[in-house]
């Protein structure tokens, strides 16, 4: 893939990449600080799953989008409005803007990544595809090395505003170096003039009933009954027309690989998005230290991704998919185990770097080999769309599963942290002093992910599309 024609693409593709993955780990590391100041704590979730629930919405209309026009238009938008969300969010004087920041960061993110799919389904040979995806997790290894200690860095110094208004400034060098090679991609025969509105449409109302949903699910009074009433109205029947027949029951082949992506996904994010906040207001660490936390499973995801793209492991691909996610839930498990009373010293930050190792490892052998597997199971005229499908399950997970993570750790009390003794670790980093704990908030997150995991290592049993299953229908027996 580093050799003609495909050098120019390869390094615009990892430059892209790059960019969203410092942004990121930059991200993780600030929003304790960046929820403080804006005294956002109670809407900490929102600020992940707003993301999400717009880049849902983004990544349907993307690979409409890709299989009409190309991804060349999609590609591009996307990168432009990643920039103009992260200056929204920087500049926000209170917590529902930097909310709306992060969504329109969303739209972007969801057009950028399933274009990218879409290129290299149409520039690469089948041989070459495993290796790309794993080029896609390679691209994270020095940002996840250089943004928690750089964010943390300037949050400390500067201020976490800056950790956003600063981002944008690299979206240039993509742009630059990927226009000439993606004017050379080859033309897809099958492109009509016209966009799937109803595609579109759909995923629309799932985005807005996920939010919904989520808006419900934190609002403990009489009232949260009709915005839960309205987003499941939305939200179900949408869903169930937006993804592969049989997503939801496991349906062999194509829909096991489009469901399994939201369940590694959504349940890795819904642990990791607490994992810093957890550091910071219950061990006291400083802000730095808990996104460095982290580090280690950014890197072993690359390992991971380079594991599952070596030729002579394809036979054995769905047994990989398995193994990784057996992997992320002992992962996920191992940070309640550090809000155990007791521990010494650099315990708690040493057991969940080590536990974000393993999760780091399996979801670099879950999430990459679904990308070429979907691949291989898609015709080049659908690419784009079931592309779309498949980031659509994986936003669908992050925000039903970050959501699911902040209404426990909301209901538990954890929405109060700031009003505790450990307010100021979330400031500045300083220990952490006796008063309320909010340890079974934390833990109640963490084990409720890892049983999901547990869940998406059943599912990864039937990612294979045997003859027998391929005459089953679709949707809920």
């Amino acid at each position: 893939m580093w050799r003609r024609p495909f050098r120019g693409l390869t390094l615009g593709i990892i430059s892209v990449v790059s960019l969203i993955a410092f942004e990121a780990s930059a991200v993780h590391t600030a929003m304790p600080a960046a929820a403080h100041a804006l005294d956002g704590i109670p809407l900490y979730a929102y600020a992940f799953s707003g993301y999400f629930t717009a880049s849902l919405f983004a990544m349907a209309l993307s690979g409409e989008w890709c299989d009409r026009k190309g991804p060349l238009v999609p590609l591009f938008t996307g990168v432009a409005a990643f920039g103009g969300g992260l200056v929204i969010s920087g500049a926000a004087r209170d917590m529902w803007t930097f909310v709306g920041g992060r969504a329109v960061q969303g739209i972007g993110g969801g057009l950028v990544i399933v274009a990218l799919y879409v290129v290299v389904g149409r520039a690469y040979p089948e041989r070459l595809r495993p290796a790309v995806m794993a080029s896609f997790s390679a691209a994270w290894v020095l940002p996840v090395i250089v943004g928690p200690l750089v964010a943390g860095t300037v949050t400390e110094s500067l201020g976490w505003r800056w950790v956003f208004l600063a981002i944008p400034v690299l979206v240039l060098l993509p742009l630059t170096v990927m226009l000439p090679a993606l004017r050379r991609l080859p033309e897809n025969g099958g492109r009509t003039a016209a966009v799937n509105r109803r595609r579109v449409l759909l995923a629309l109302a799932v985005a807005a009933g996920a939010g919904l949903l989520q808006y419900a699910g934190q609002d403990r009074s009489a009232a949260a009954v009709l915005p839960a009433a309205a987003g499941l109205a939305l939200l179900v029947p949408s869903v169930l027309r937006l993804l592969p027949r049989g997503t939801f029951r496991a349906g062999r082949g194509l829909p096991s690989v489009v469901l399994l992506r939201g369940l590694a996904a959504g349940s890795f994010l819904g642990a990791e998005t607490f994992v810093p906040l957890m550091l910071v207001t219950e061990r006291g660490l400083p802000v730095t230290l808990a996104g460095l936390a982290l580090t280690g499973g950014g890197l072993t995801w690359a390992l991971g991704s380079y594991t599952q793209s070596r030729p002579r492991l394809e036979p054995h691909r769905e047994r990989l998919m398995q193994l990784g996610m057996a992997l992320m839930a002992v992962a996920i498990a191992g940070p309640a185990l550090a809000l155990l009373d007791g521990l010494p010293g650099w315990a708690p930050w040493t057991l969940v770097a080590a536990s974000w190792a393993v999760g780091g490892f399996g979801m670099g052998l879950t999430i990459s080999s679904a990308s070429v597997l979907l691949l291989r199971l898609s015709k080049p005229e659908e690419a784009g769309s079931n592309s779309a499908s498949l980031q659509v399950s994986d936003a669908l997970g992050n925000i039903v599963l970050v959501g699911l993570s902040g209404m426990l750790f909301v209901g538990l009390g954890g929405g109060s942290v700031t009003a505790g003794a450990h307010t100021a670790g979330v400031a500045t980093g300083a220990a952490a002093g006796t008063g309320t704990s909010h340890a079974p908030a934390f833990a109640a997150v963490y084990l409720t992910m890892a049983a999901v995991a547990l869940a998406g290592a059943w599912v990864a049993t039937r990612l294979s599309p045997r003859t027998e299953a391929r005459t089953e229908s679709g949707g809920f027996p």
